[in-house]
């Protein structure tokens, strides 16, 4: 008896333990992903509507982890917990889907109402849909890691943080709330119509997980990571994770690249030698060509001369001419034209003085 008094207390507390339990953090991650991808690709969602969405699921999932397992075994005040949480959700997204995107999502009941009970375990239907688990349309959302719960409802005074979020399309008129509708109990029957529910279980116990709307867990503040993300109202990018890559206005551009100068290093020597060569055959060229300029009057003056004979004192005074040209340059070139003018005039007086005596 003692035994078997033993063995009913271990089965309870092990039970109890796998209730309390629920699900882990990374799990919650994975099948907020999962769903939150599928939405994504359904209703076609921005960047943005997916990060959103991604938190709002986050906290859906994280917020009703501790109590399906309560509602699987029966107990009223866990179904009543489940669908506070699951109504705060969808009037979440309310405020990120345009309106024809959440009449999309309303007609989904794998998106409206995610989850159910069958043979006394708790599941979410878009497996039904998509039973690869594996299969991903969208990389990892912008804060996979980092998001806590810090836009949960009980931070931000009860009410939406998604609220005037997206003001350039029309949001769905009202709220619709699951317990509101006049199909409450066919719905109720769709998901947990499997679950026997006990009497007398609908007064909440001070032992029970904390109730939707009222976050006891990390994320309090907020502050956290994930209140300032990107905006962009592109679609979701379908890289695997590690997607943050730097941009290309990061990429150091063409203007702060050195380039070489042209004044600079060995063309500037180059430039200057170039131009000492230029001056240099520039000076050659005027040496000789007034040098071929003095040959001319040279010749002109022999010839002259000739005439005259008095070759010999004009070619000494025409050589010593030339070659004062050449050293003095152009101002020193009038001057010895002048005086080779001088000594042709001395020496034709001259022969003329010859020419009188001989006659005489």
């Amino acid at each position: 008896m003692k035994r078997i008094l033993f063995l009913l207390f271990a089965v309870g507390l092990a039970a109890n333990m796998t209730v309390m339990a629920g699900m882990s953090t990374g799990k919650v991650r994975k099948e907020t992903r999962f769903l939150t991808d599928k939405m994504a690709y359904e209703l076609s969602l921005s960047t943005q509507q997916y990060n959103d969405a991604y938190e709002i699921n986050y906290d859906f999932i994280y917020s009703v982890r501790n109590i399906m397992d309560y509602v699987a075994r029966g107990y009223e005040w866990a179904l009543d917990d489940y669908y506070e949480a699951l109504d705060i959700r969808n009037d979440d997204l309310r405020w990120v889907l345009s309106d024809a995107q959440y009449r999309r999502f309303l007609g989904a009941e794998y998106f409206y109402r995610p989850i159910y009970v069958t043979g006394g375990k708790w599941s979410f239907r878009v497996y039904i849909h998509y039973p690869n688990h594996s299969l991903f349309y969208f990389g990892v959302p912008y804060h996979y890691r980092t998001y806590c719960g810090a836009h949960y409802r009980p931070h931000f005074h009860h009410a939406s943080y998604y609220r005037g979020r997206y003001t350039n399309f029309n949001h769905y008129s009202a709220p619709h709330r699951v317990r509101d509708q006049r199909v409450y109990h066919s719905y109720r029957r769709s998901d947990f119509g499997s679950v026997r529910f006990r009497p007398n279980t609908s007064m909440r116990p001070h032992n029970a997980p904390t109730r939707p709307g009222h976050s006891s867990r990390p994320g309090a503040s907020a502050t956290r990571p994930g209140t300032s993300r990107p905006s962009t109202s592109t679609r979701p990018d379908t890289s695997r994770p590690n997607t943050s890559r730097p941009g290309t206005t990061t990429r150091p551009g063409t203007s702060t690249r050195p380039r070489p100068e042209a004044s600079s290093g060995p063309n500037r020597e180059s430039g200057k030698t170039s131009s000492s060569s230029r001056e240099s055959s520039s000076r050659r060229n005027n040496s000789s060509g007034s040098y071929n300029r003095n040959n001319s009057s040279e010749r002109n003056h022999r010839s002259s001369s000739h005439g005259n004979s008095s070759r010999g004192n004009s070619s000494r005074s025409s050589s010593s001419s030339t070659r004062s040209n050449v050293a003095s340059g152009p101002t020193e070139r009038r001057s010895s034209s002048g005086s080779t003018r001088g000594n042709n005039t001395q020496s034709s007086s001259r022969s003329s003085e010859r020419s009188s005596s001989s006659r005489r």
